[in-house]
């Protein structure tokens, strides 16, 4: 028996926003490719989500304070914490600024990189659920998966940006849609730098 308790309910935590992370990303996808009309439900699903992240994230603080040995390095918990709720804001960014600009019909590359986003979710998800009982390299597996998705995303962003600038294009679509893409592209990078977090944290602790 240990003489002092160790909280292991922080590994449950990060589980449960890597989920909502899925889930969120799969909305994402469903906003991405739903008419205007029926946009309002999904982003409405979306911010509940968002809220849900919020209030285990803040567990997951409240819990570092109140614990005195913790599974990983605080800092490191504080820090993966952090990163994954921010994937959940950007994508709740993506569904606001659709809301509020009211684009028409999105151009295919958007769709795209909502499908990179929620490739990348799921890979994240598999690196946050085998990272307390790492076995054979699952994190580190999952973690190059994302970079080489957030490669992927690159392109589609670099690809389908220059195409909003072609001869012709209305200037008020370019700048809703510019704005849209680069708050996807930020998603991707963001889940890259969760990536990069559990990676560190996976080497530290093997």
């Amino acid at each position: 028996m240990r003489l002092l308790p160790r909280d292991e309910k922080f590994f449950d935590l990060f589980s449960a926003v890597a989920k909502l992370n899925v889930e969120a990303s799969r909305l994402l996808q469903e906003l991405l490719r739903a008419a205007p009309s029926a946009r309002r439900p999904i982003i409405d699903s979306i911010k509940r989500l968002e809220h849900q992240a919020d209030q285990i994230t803040h567990d997951v603080v409240g819990r570092l304070d109140r614990t005195f040995i913790t599974p990983l390095d605080r800092e490191d918990i504080h820090m993966l914490a952090s990163r994954l709720d921010d994937i959940m804001d950007l994508i709740d960014g993506t569904a606001r600024r659709i809301q509020m600009f009211r684009p028409a019909e999105p151009p295919a590359g958007a769709g795209m990189l909502a499908d990179v986003i929620y490739r990348a979710t799921e890979q994240l998800a598999i690196a946050v659920n085998t990272l307390e009982k790492d076995r054979n390299g699952a994190v580190l597996e999952a973690c190059k998966q994302v970079k080489a998705l957030e490669e992927e995303g690159d392109s589609v962003y670099h690809e389908w940006v220059g195409r909003l600038f072609d001869e012709g294009a209305d200037p008020l679509t370019v700048i809703k849609w510019k704005e849209i893409y680069d708050t996807l592209e930020r998603t991707l990078d963001q889940a890259e730098d969760v990536s990069n977090v559990l990676e560190s944290v996976s080497i530290k602790h093997a």
